[in-house]
C-alpha cells in the first residue's frame, strides 16, 4: 500500500451556483476557513454533482464555477493552505465511482433519504437517471479517493456520510485482504517495540471482545503516532484492530460543524430560489436597504406594539452577528415596544454591510485577475490529483487490476 489514510485530513465540497449569498457563506465557507489551519483541507467546486439535476442546461457552470471560487478567496480561503480544485478536472473521481457502483446494492442509493425527497421537491425536471440515483455514490468516491479522517457536515447531512463509511466498509470486505494477513500482522505487532506490543494487543482485545470503542481509538492512535513501522505495516496494524483487512479506503468520521440559522429577507431559508439573498459581494447600498425591509414579527403593526424576538427573522440575524449586550438590548426593547423594528435593524446592518464590503474589496483583485485565479485553480487540481492517484493505486492493486 502505498499511503496511509490522513489523520487530520478534511474534504468537502459545493454545488457550483455562481456567486454566494451570506447563508452559503455561515453555513459552510465561514467554517471552512476556519478548518484550513486546523486540518489539511481538500475543498473542491462539485461540477459533476451540479449536473444531477441541472443535465439540460450547462452552458453557465464555469461561469459559475469561476464565481464561487472567487467568493472562496475572497472570504479568506487560503491556496497555500488548502488545496482548491474542480471535481472535473481530477478523472480518478470517476474511476472510483465506476469501481464503486460495481459492489453498491441498489437499494442503499435508494433509501438515502434525500433521494425521494428531492424527486418529490423538483417534480418539474426529469430526474429519472442514474445520476440522479447515483449521486450519493459519486459523492462517496468524492470523499474516499482522498482519504480522508472527517467531513464537516451540519446534523441534517449526517446520513450523507454514513453510507459513505457503509461503501468503504463493504470495498474493505471484499478487496482488504492479502495472503498471510494475521501472521504480517502478528510481525508488524513486534515492530511497535517494548511496551507497545502489550498495549496493541490488549486494547485489541477490549475491542474484539467487550466491543470498546474507546480502547478501539486508543490503539489506533497508538499505531498512527508509531514512526518505527512502516506505511503497510501502518495499515496492517489498523485493519487487523477491527478483523482481518486492510483498511484500503478507511472510513470517514463526521465532523460536527455549527451551522447557525440564516434567514432569507422574507423569513424563509435564504436561497437563490427564493430569490430572497443578499450576496457576499454585494452594494453595500442595496444591502443597507435589504434589510431596511426585510420581514419582521408580524404581530408589531404598530410601532408601540410589543413583539417577540422568536418569531423575528431579524432576531436570528442578531445571533450571528450582534454580541451579548446588543442581543440583550433587541431582546428587552422589542418585548417592551421600547424601541421600533427600524432602530432595532441599525446595528445589524452596520455589521452585516462591514462583512460584506471586506469580502467584496477582497474579491476586486480576484475579479481582476482572471490568469491568478486560473493558475490556484490548475496548483490545486495538481495536488489534488496526486493524492487521487495513490488511492487509486491501491484500489487497483486491491481489485486486481494492475497488471504488470
Amino acid at each position: 500500500m502505498s499511503a496511509a489514510p490522513q489523520g487530520k485530513r478534511v474534504l468537502s465540497g459545493m454545488r457550483p451556483t455562481g456567486q454566494l449569498h451570506l447563508g452559503n457563506y455561515h453555513g459552510a465557507l465561514r467554517n471552512w476557513v476556519d478548518l484550513q489551519y486546523q486540518y489539511e483541507c481538500y475543498f473542491f467546486v462539485a461540477d459533476w454533482h451540479a449536473l444531477t439535476t441541472g443535465y439540460e442546461d450547462t452552458a453557465g457552470l464555469p461561469e459559475a464555477s469561476r464565481e464561487m471560487l472567487i467568493d472562496w478567496l475572497a472570504a479568506g480561503l487560503n491556496p497555500g493552505v488548502a488545496t482548491l480544485f474542480v471535481q472535473s478536472h481530477v478523472p480518478e473521481h470517476a474511476e472510483l465511482h465506476l469501481l464503486l457502483s460495481m459492489i453498491t446494492p441498489l437499494g442503499w442509493l435508494e433509501r438515502v433519504p434525500t433521494y425521494k425527497d428531492q424527486q418529490e421537491q423538483l417534480k418539474d425536471k426529469d430526474l429519472a437517471t442514474y445520476g440522479f440515483l447515483g449521486y450519493p455514490l459519486l459523492q462517496s468516491a468524492d470523499i474516499l479517493i482522498y482519504r480522508p479522517a472527517f467531513v464537516p457536515v451540519g446534523e441534517d447531512q449526517v446520513a450523507h456520510v454514513e453510507i459513505t463509511r457503509e461503501i468503504a466498509r463493504r470495498f474493505n470486505h471484499l478487496y482488504g485482504r492479502e495472503p498471510d494477513f494475521e501472521e504480517k500482522a502478528e510481525r508488524a505487532i513486534k515492530e511497535l517495540g517494548g511496551r507497545n506490543i502489550t498495549l496493541y494487543r490488549n486494547l485489541r482485545k477490549r475491542f474484539q471482545e467487550a466491543g470498546d470503542t474507546a480502547a478501539l481509538e486508543r490503539a489506533r492512535a497508538l499505531v498512527e503516532g508509531n514512526a518505527r513501522i512502516t506505511v503497510a505495516d501502518r495499515e496492517r496494524l489498523l485493519g487487523y484492530l477491527e478483523g482481518g483487512n486492510v483498511s484500503i479506503l478507511p472510513e470517514p468520521q463526521v465532523l460536527l460543524t455549527a451551522t447557525p440559522k440564516v434567514p432569507g429577507l422574507d423569513g424563509r431559508k435564504m436561497s437563490k430560489s427564493y430569490g430572497n439573498t443578499i450576496g457576499l459581494r454585494e452594494d453595500p447600498d442595496s444591502v443597507a436597504k435589504k434589510l431596511k425591509t426585510m420581514t419582521t414579527d408580524p404581530a408589531r403593526v404598530r410601532r408601540t406594539d410589543p413583539g417577540d424576538p422568536g418569531k423575528c427573522p431579524v432576531w436570528d440575524l442578531h445571533r450571528v452577528y450582534s454580541d451579548e449586550q446588543t442581543q440583550q438590548w433587541v431582546q428587552q426593547g422589542c418585548r417592551s415596544a421600547g424601541i421600533g423594528c427600524i432602530e432595532c435593524k441599525k446595528p445589524l446592518i452596520d455589521k452585516v454591510v462591514a462583512e460584506i464590503a471586506t469580502i467584496r474589496n477582497r474579491a476586486q483583485e480576484y475579479e481582476q485577475s482572471p490568469e491568478l485565479v486560473r493558475g490556484i485553480l490548475e496548483e490545486g487540481c495538481e495536488r489534488a490529483r496526486a493524492t487521487a492517484r495513490e488511492t487509486m493505486n491501491d484500489v487497483r492493486e486491491a481489485m486486481g487490476l494492475e497488471y504488470r
